[in-house]
Formats: C-alpha cells, sequence, structure tokens
C-alpha cells in the first residue's frame, strides 16, 4: 500500500533539508536503553547506549536521523513553527522514501537509529496510518533492526497505535505542557484526555507483553524500551512544584521511562506567548533535569523538593545542594555507618560512588583519601560527611555558611588523614555553577551537570 502524498515535484534531499529541521525542537530523543539483537538475517541491532548522538547549535542532544514524517498540521498551536497559520516551506515523505533514507544512512555508518516524529496531515488516523507503514516496511522489506523511536499520534485509532508498538522499541506522546489549562490556552486543537489514552494504552501494552514473555518465549517485542514523553517549560506560568508533579504522577501512573523538558524557544509572534528577553530559559530547564535524575534515581519525591511556600528552584544551587541546606538535620553523615540511601542524599555522592562505599567498607574504614579514589566529589560532600566521627576539616553547620562556601571560587588542599595537606597531590575547587556560563545575556555557553 502506498499514500498518495505529493509535493509538487520537490526532491527527497530538500524534503530532507525541511523535515529535519521542522524536528530541532523534539527534544524527546536519547539512546534506547534497549538490547535487542538482531537475528542475523537483517541489518542493524539495538543495544544500550547504542544510538548515535550529535548536538544542535543550542545544546540539545539529538539523533543524526532526526525527522519529521511532515511538517504538514491542521493543528494551530501558538508555540509551534509548523502550525497551520505559519508560512513556511511544507514537505511530507513517502514511507518508502523515508524507509530507502534510513537504509542508506544506516548502510553508510551515518546512523544506528530513527527517531520519528510528525505533524499531523489530514487526521491523526490517516498520519498513524502512515508511521505504522513506514515502520511496518522499514521492518519487514528493509530488514531493519535497529533502534526506532516513534511518536504516538493522540487521537489516532488505538489499534495502529498498538500495531506500530510491535515495530518500535521506544514511543513517546508529547505532553506538550504541564497543564490543561496551559493547553487549554496556547493549543486548543488538543486535548488532555486524548494525549493520556494513548500513553495508557502503552503502559498497558509493555506489561501485557512482559507477562506473555515470560510463558512465550517467542512472542513479539512491544516497546522495549518503554515509553516517554515531552513538556515544554517557560511558555505558560507553571512554577517548578507544579511540574515536578506532574513529572512525579506521569513516573507513577504511566511508568515513564523519562520525562524531557524542552525550554520554550519563541519562534512565533503571538500576544499569548511570553517575551523572553534573556532568551530560553536554558538554566530553568538544567534546574529540572537535575531533579528528574533525583526523582529517577535518588529516591526524592517532587514534594520532598519543593512546595507551595517555595515553588521554584534556587538559580544558584542545585536541587540536592539545595534540598541538603534546607535540611541539615539530616547531617553530617557518617560514611561509614550510612545505608545506601541515605548516602544518595548528599551533595557530591553519585548512584555508583554510593554503591563503592557500601562495597568498600565490607573490607575496611573508609577515609577521606578514600572517597576520593571512590569517585566522590569532596568539594561538596565535604560539608556533610564524616569519617569516623571526624569532618576533614572544622565546619560550621549553619545553612549561610555552607552556601558561601560551595559558592565561593576559592579552594583547599584535601591531605590524607595524619599527613600535612598537599602530600597525597589531592586538590579540590569549590564548586561554581557560573564557571560555564555567561550570564552577560544570560546564554548558556556549558552546562555541566
Amino acid at each position: 500500500m502506498e499514500c498518495g502524498i505529493s509535493n509538487g515535484g520537490m526532491g527527497i534531499m530538500e524534503k530532507l533539508g525541511i523535515l529535519t529541521d521542522a524536528a530541532k525542537y523534539d527534544v524527546a530523543c536519547t539512546s534506547s536503553g534497549s538490547e535487542r539483537k538482531g537475528d542475523g538475517k537483517g541489518m542493524g541491532n539495538t543495544i544500550k547506549a547504542g544510538i548515535c548522538h550529535s548536538f544542535s547549535g543550542d545544546g540539545r542532544c539529538i539523533s543524526l536521523l532526526k525527522i519529521l514524517f511532515t511538517n504538514e498540521c491542521i493543528y494551530d498551536c501558538r508555540y509551534c513553527i509548523n502550525r497551520r497559520s505559519n508560512d513556511v516551506p511544507r514537505a511530507s515523505f513517502t514511507p518508502e522514501e523515508l524507509c530507502r533514507l534510513t537504509w542508506e544512512f544506516y548502510r553508510r555508518n551515518y546512523i544506528e537509529g530513527l527517531f520519528l516524529s510528525s505533524g499531523i496531515l489530514g487526521s491523526p488516523d490517516y498520519t498513524m496510518e502512515l508511521l505504522y507503514l513506514t515502520l511496518h516496511r522499514l521492518r519487514k522489506e528493509y530488514h531493519f533492526q535497529g533502534y526506532i523511536h516513534v511518536k504516538a499520534i493522540p487521537g489516532a485509532d488505538p489499534e495502529l497505535v498498538r500495531l506500530t508498538g510491535f515495530l518500535a522499541d521506544r514511543m513517546s506522546v508529547n505532553l506538550e505542557l504541564p497543564t490543561a489549562e496551559g493547553l487549554k490556552r496556547l493549543a486548543p486543537n488538543k486535548h488532555r484526555k486524548n494525549i493520556l489514552a494513548p500513553m495508557r494504552l502503552i503502559q498497558n501494552g509493555i506489561t501485557a507483553n512482559k507477562e506473555e514473555l515470560t510463558v512465550y518465549r517467542h512472542t513479539p517485542y512491544f516497546v522495549p524500551a518503554g515509553q516517554s514523553t515531552q513538556m515544554i517549560i517557560g511558555a505558560t506560568p507553571e512554577t517548578d512544584y507544579q511540574i515536578m508533579s506532574v513529572a512525579q504522577s506521569l513516573y507513577d501512573k504511566f511508568s515513564l521511562k523519562r520525562v524531557f523538558y524542552s525550554a520554550f524557544v519563541q519562534v512565533n509572534e503571538d500576544k499569548e506567548l511570553p517575551a523572553l528577553p534573556g532568551g530560553p530559559p536554558l538554566l530553568r530547564e538544567h534546574r529540572l533535569y537535575q531533579a528528574d535524575w533525583l526523582l529517577r534515581f535518588y529516591g526524592f519525591r517532587a514534594e520532598e523538593l519543593l512546595d507551595e511556600r517555595r515553588p521554584n528552584f534556587n538559580a544558584l544551587l542545585d536541587p540536592k545542594e539545595d534540598w541538603a541546606l534546607r535540611h541539615l538535620e539530616f547531617f553530617p553523615v557518617e560514611i561509614n555507618r550510612a545505608d545506601y540511601r541515605t548516602l544518595l542524599r548528599v551533595p557530591g555522592i553519585g548512584v555508583k560512588s554510593a554503591k563503592r562505599i557500601v562495597g568498600a567498607r565490607r573490607s575496611g574504614i573508609l577515609r577521606f583519601a578514600d572517597l576520593k579514589k571512590i569517585g566522590v566529589v569532596l568539594k561538596r560532600a565535604q560539608y556533610f560527611i564524616t569519617c569516623e566521627g571526624k569532618m576533614l576539616f572544622p565546619i560550621k553547620l549553619e545553612e549561610d555558611f555552607i552556601t558561601r562556601s560551595l559558592l565561593s571560587g576559592g579552594g583547599k588542599k584535601v591531605g590524607k588523614e595524619g599527613f600535612p595537606a598537599g602530600e597525597t597531590g589531592i586538590t579540590y575547587r569549590q564548586l561554581s555553577l557560573f564557571d560555564d556560563m555567561e550570564f552577560g545575556g544570560m546564554q548558556c555557553k556549558q552546562m555541566k551537570s
């Protein structure tokens, strides 16, 4: 079956230029997290972190073939460059063209996977059918066994979404904006119910598929790398607390793998859109990603990080440091006795270093020099930990003092216990979140987590 798409004689390379550029604002694209192997008869496979990435000019991580099927759209979302009322060049691929592009790019080692999204061409059902036909042809006729991430179209026939799920590694449904009120204001053609319905379908399909696989080994996989979503940040007036509460709810209720946060980029002139004299809120986006990491890997809850009295993150400190400074009653933590969950709450101790600490303690007492070797960031952790009941150096356990110390640009020598400072050659510099940022126009050169 082939579709009747016409582009007025436009060549495939011209379409490629238009539709890759049109996809650059969709950030919900990362490595697969899937280990599904090929069968040796087709082309490609997918392994953890197996997707090639590139970085756009504004620092966003994108797949090398990250593309829209079409930038035609029946909707008129105020924030979208591809909205119906915009006068921009329009193009659409056919399923065959997109399959051929993917196959040729993969064969030349340009890409290791496909990220496919789309505007709404004609109707949600018609667009979802085109995406399904593309993936079906790519898998069955071109025998492509590499990673595929595809967007499910809200409002499309659930059966089309389900069938597509057996061909994709990951699926995502864009939440677009954090609240239903924001959606009504800036995307009046879209409805929260239509967005959540395919999320629930995908979640139920993943759960049922896992149960089937325990009984029938040859059952086809359904979205093995899970599902994700994306929220635009800064286009509507929600607080960080509201945004993180929505993310927490999505993780709890829909078992999402990732929530992506996309700083609002003003591409349209519209009275309903906010003015951004300092450019996109990239620092805010960065803080939300840091907090999201705490939700997914560090055992934090959204309500621990923020509340209605304090609804936004501190611009100067990362969310974990900020939480620790507001809860000094839990510190200092004794490295040689604290459990894994408690260690994770110490600034400067990550998932890997916490596991290493727990493992290393079985062999003996840990000291500060050992922590440095394990991977603990002492320039942050030193204010919140003890080794054998002693801190690295005398510290006032006061919020103002520790905050000033964290933000200062000075450094101290860390000496091995019992030896003069400097003998070990270990040095550290206290945290400064602005080392890699230029705040003349609030433009981010590079953001480090």
